[in-house]
């Protein structure tokens, strides 16, 4: 079942670059999609689009039924609570604790306290911090940030997760711990991930379908497990 569709989309930034050039793409349910490209190549204003931080300047885009393109402002809300977002940076509370970040998601949304403590444990269980839940950001090593970054993305259950760059931050081990529990929550959940990354390494190792961009086009499709390695070379 198809998730998300890119039509014709083009995006233009009001200083006059293009970032994006009449990108066609389709990614089904349950997929596991990296997108990768040289720096330029548009990959974070692809994800910015499927969020609704940016609108297409033209082209349609189609994700779980509404048209983000034609979205309005005060209705992007429908859109947000069908997806998580990872960023490279964690973006984690200071002040609170693993539970209470990952909690917050559901407070804002007004959750009732019983599930609140339900979704926020099995979502802590699911990464592997469940042990970690009093401990504050600051107590924790950058892997186990962004596992509490990625517990708080997941905890109501999106049918898709954005991840922009999450093992930016991270060496070549933590990198693929958090791999390994994003590989588990798409199989686990069936949540569909899209995943931005320029880390070669990991593109090769994971052999998931890759999108290559390239000054803003997208310029191969490379199918589950097929031309990994090839598509890793190509920026």
């Amino acid at each position: 079942m198809e998730l998300i569709r890119l039509k014709d989309v083009t995006k233009q930034y009001k200083n006059g670059v293009t970032a994006i050039y009449d990108m066609n793409l389709k990614i089904k349910k349950g997929d596991f999609v990296f997108v990768i490209g040289g720096s330029g190549s548009g990959k974070s204003t692809l994800i910015k689009m499927l969020y609704r931080e940016e609108k297409p300047t033209r082209g349609e885009i189609i994700l779980g039924g509404l048209n983000v393109a034609k979205l309005r402002n005060r209705k992007v809300y429908k859109l947000r609570r069908k997806l998580g977002i990872v960023f490279q940076d964690y973006r984690l509370l200071p002040k609170s604790t693993v539970y209470e970040n990952v909690a917050f998601a559901l407070e804002v949304i007004g959750t009732k306290g019983d599930v609140i403590k339900m979704k926020t444990l099995q979502a802590l269980e699911l990464v592997g911090l469940k042990g970690k839940i009093r401990n504050y950001p600051d107590q924790l090593s950058g892997g186990e940030q962004q596992r509490v970054a990625i517990a708080r993305a997941i905890v109501n259950n999106p049918r898709l997760l954005l991840c922009d760059e999450p093992t930016g931050n991270l060496d070549p081990t933590m990198s693929m711990e958090i791999m390994k529990v994003l590989e588990d929550i798409n199989k686990t959940l069936g949540t569909t991930i899209i995943m931005a990354t320029h880390d070669k390494e990991i593109v090769n190792k994971m052999k998931k379908r890759v999108v290559v961009l390239k000054e803003g086009r997208l310029i191969s499709d490379y199918e589950k497990g097929t031309y990994a390695k090839e598509a890793a070379n190509s920026f």
